[in-house]
């Protein structure tokens, strides 16, 4: 007997890579249902070969369901999850809602699956910020050798982030360009297309983002709350992949060919570093993969014990919908959770 899943925000753009990596990991699910809004009520989504047609979020009877997928944004997982939750399914948050609440772990499989345990307290597990997801997968095995102090990260992260007005965005503003239109910024608090922008979300009263602050806060969470990180947060105009430049002071002595050793050995991790031109990966290669990929790794020679790297990946897969899926498999790998129609 397999799981009944459920897919909260189906129609969007991580909610349909949910959909995709569900199929394409074959998990146990002997049902799928793809939710949204009343809007969006009869609208098709593809679930491998099949078509599903979305159901209303909000008539929805949860009681059946095992793992909800939720992909519908902060203010209505903030609504909805406690009401799942209490329902016996387990919601795995893609939001911000709840990774900052303490009765809510905050998971990445390959960094700290063992936390899952404390789902139980509120039947809602967090996905972290995309940005985050990546590059604690990259900083995990070389804290677990070395020991990380510091972090210091510049990301150059895709519109794909900001949600499919984003994407139309970035090309209605490109094809403007080309073709000597007005260049309208919407979505953007400037123009995306051909320009980089250094805020993403909103400023807080210390002069960071909140895209920032996140990355802080998260990545202390999740890997150890000791580790100091602060954070330039950019949006470029690149469709999917969000790539980090990466600064890494250990309190360890440790080499570029240590780090490439072990990074190679590490879950989710794949390394691409040859020093010569196209030696590395860029955020189009990585689109529609499952990797972390790594690449310019190197020795910082400004501080001791540091290391340099470049930290790119799919953040609709890795970022949001794998990992979601990741931490679903977790559960019933563990045996956490058992299907409820097997139970009746």
């Amino acid at each position: 007997m397999g799981y009944k899943v459920a897919i909260a925000g189906a129609t969007g753009n991580v909610g349909r890579e949910m959909l995709s990596v569900l199929d394409e990991r074959g998990f146990p699910a002997d049902e799928v249902v793809a939710l949204a809004s009343r809007r969006s009520q009869g609208t098709e989504v593809s679930f491998g070969d099949r078509t599903l047609k979305v159901k209303a979020l909000d008539t929805y009877d949860f009681s059946d369901t095992d793992i909800c997928l939720m992909s519908a944004g902060g203010t209505i997982s903030k609504e909805w999850s406690p009401k799942i939750a209490a329902q016996g399914c387990v919601v795995i948050d893609n939001s911000s809602a709840w990774r900052y609440d303490s009765n809510v772990p905050l998971i990445v499989p390959e960094v700290n699956a063992d936390a899952i345990e404390g789902f139980r307290a509120r039947n809602i597990i967090a996905n972290p910020n995309c940005s985050t997801a990546q590059l604690v997968v990259a900083l995990k095995p070389l804290h677990d050798v070395a020991t990380i102090r510091r972090v210091v990260v510049a990301t150059y992260q895709s519109v794909s982030g900001a949600g499919k007005d984003a994407m139309d965005e970035l090309f209605t503003q490109t094809r403007a360009v080309f073709v000597t239109d007005p260049v309208e910024a919407k979505k953007f608090p400037k123009r995306i297309a051909f320009n980089v922008i250094p805020q993403i979300d909103v400023f807080m009263e210390d002069g960071f983002t909140k895209e920032e602050w996140k990355m802080m806060a998260e990545t202390k969470k999740i890997l150890d709350p000791k580790i100091k990180l602060v954070a330039t947060c950019v949006r470029v105009p690149v469709f999917v992949g969000h790539s980090e430049a990466v600064a890494i002071e250990f309190e360890k002595p440790i080499s570029a060919e240590e780090a490439r050793d072990i990074l190679r050995e590490a879950p989710g991790c794949l390394v691409i570093d040859k020093h010569e031109p196209g030696g590395y990966i860029t955020p189009y290669e990585a689109a529609g993969e499952d990797a972390t990929y790594i690449s310019r790794i190197r020795e910082d020679p400004t501080v001791e014990n540091g290391l340099m790297l470049w930290v790119v990946a799919d953040n609709l897969r890795k970022g949001a919908a794998l990992n979601a899926v990741q931490i679903a498999e977790v559960l019933v790998n563990r045996r956490l959770i058992e299907p409820k129609l097997k139970a009746a």
